[in-house]
């Protein structure tokens, strides 16, 4: 003990004690990981991870327009779980109202429905959601099913007659309930992205480590060309990794390419070129392949699984948390997939994330490219 108190109390000690933590703190990109990043952790999962599903998209077909129908849109729009957008004229506008996204869920009633359950004891409500994300129509099913139950049973109370509301359940685009069909668009987006930004951003530090960039720099290439053919090589084994990714999903998970494979892989392109972006933007602000790697894997991975819709509904998360939302790509990429793979719409239905997508990829290039000429002068 007495040879331990004496090697606490050495100013050697304490001495290496003081430079370790200089070195700590002259380097702020390690402040931000150590001290930053438990932060972001506990908002991203403190908010992010919900099951709950709030403020959903009803929309409602009513052509009785009775004062039982409007008293359950009453019920319906009072709940914190769903929020009226849209009335509906006639059957054939439901699936344009989907294919649009405009709505999560639609609500049909019968004809004469007030005239059927009093007179027949019996009428009957259509419910039709989005199975894409089987655990989110499950869950929208079960809280409209409550609703329409609840105001059955106060109905029989008050009567004192057996009243019988029967919901039925249409699920679309996604009917035998599997999750592969939710989980493939997302690990696909997310596959992708870490691949391509972790590899090019390591690619390029590699060079800058080592000391080679700046002999690279000084041959008759320009450095844009030199860039782009460091990224050449990337792109390609993405779209190799597409294919196999697809080419699994269709015979191993048995998730069909409802839609063009042609637009699929177009959009998946626009993805990678905005994933090859990111990672040439991470080799600007990174000395070493480590930090590369960190900045790319912790920082790409959480938002990508938490903020995308990969994993936990968008729309049930705190307003700054939805408008971050914004800003990650793999978000418009999971939306374009699940349009043209699982619903089986055509590439106009995804236009607005391709144009999204490849403002990204503008925005990303011009900025990475910038820095990177001026870390290199």
């Amino acid at each position: 003990m007495n040879l331990f108190q004496k090697f606490i109390r050495s100013s050697q000690f304490w001495s290496f004690v003081a430079k370790e933590f200089y070195h700590i703190l002259r380097d702020k990109r390690t402040i931000l990981i150590l001290l930053g990043m438990p932060i972001v952790e506990i908002i991203l999962f403190g908010f992010a991870i919900s099951t709950e599903v709030n403020n959903s998209r009803l929309a409602i077909l009513d052509p009785s327009n009775d004062v039982a129908t409007q008293h359950i849109i009453r019920e319906m729009e009072a709940s914190k779980y769903f929020t009226v957008v849209k009335v509906l004229r006639s059957t054939a506008d439901v699936e344009p109202t989907f294919q649009r996204g405009e709505a999560d869920i639609v609500l049909i009633f019968s004809n004469e429905f007030i005239d059927k359950l009093y007179h027949k004891g019996g009428a009957q409500i259509q419910i039709i959601t989005d199975a894409t994300n089987p655990n989110v129509a499950v869950t929208l099913n079960n809280y409209a099913s409550s609703i329409i139950f609840n105001y059955q049973r106060e109905l029989a109370r008050l009567q004192k007659v057996p009243y019988q509301i029967k919901p039925e359940i249409k699920l679309l685009y996604n009917p035998a309930m599997k999750s592969s069909f939710n989980f493939v668009p997302g690990v696909m987006g997310m596959i992708l992205m870490l691949i391509c930004a972790m590899m090019t951003s390591i690619s390029i530090v590699r060079e800058k480590e080592t000391g080679t960039m700046e002999v690279l720099l000084v041959s008759p290439m320009k450095p844009l060309s030199i860039i782009l053919a460091k990224a050449v090589p990337y792109l390609v084994l993405s779209v190799v990794n597409l294919l196999t990714i697809m080419w699994l999903s269709v015979f191993v998970l048995h998730v069909p390419v409802a839609g063009s494979i042609f637009s699929l892989t177009l959009v998946s392109v626009i993805f990678i070129i905005v994933s090859l972006c990111i990672g040439l933007l991470i080799s600007t602000i990174s000395e070493t392949q480590v930090a590369a790697m960190l900045i790319s894997g912790m920082a790409l991975m959480m938002p990508v699984m938490l903020l995308s819709g990969m994993m936990f509904p968008v729309e049930n998360m705190p307003m700054p948390l939805q408008f971050l939302s914004h800003i990650i790509p793999a978000k418009w990429y999971i939306m374009a997939v699940k349009k043209i793979m699982i619903e089986g719409l055509e590439l106009k239905y995804a236009l607005q994330e391709i144009i999204i997508l490849c403002f990204m990829a503008v925005v990303l290039i011009t900025i990475s490219l910038k820095k990177f000429k001026i870390r290199l002068d």
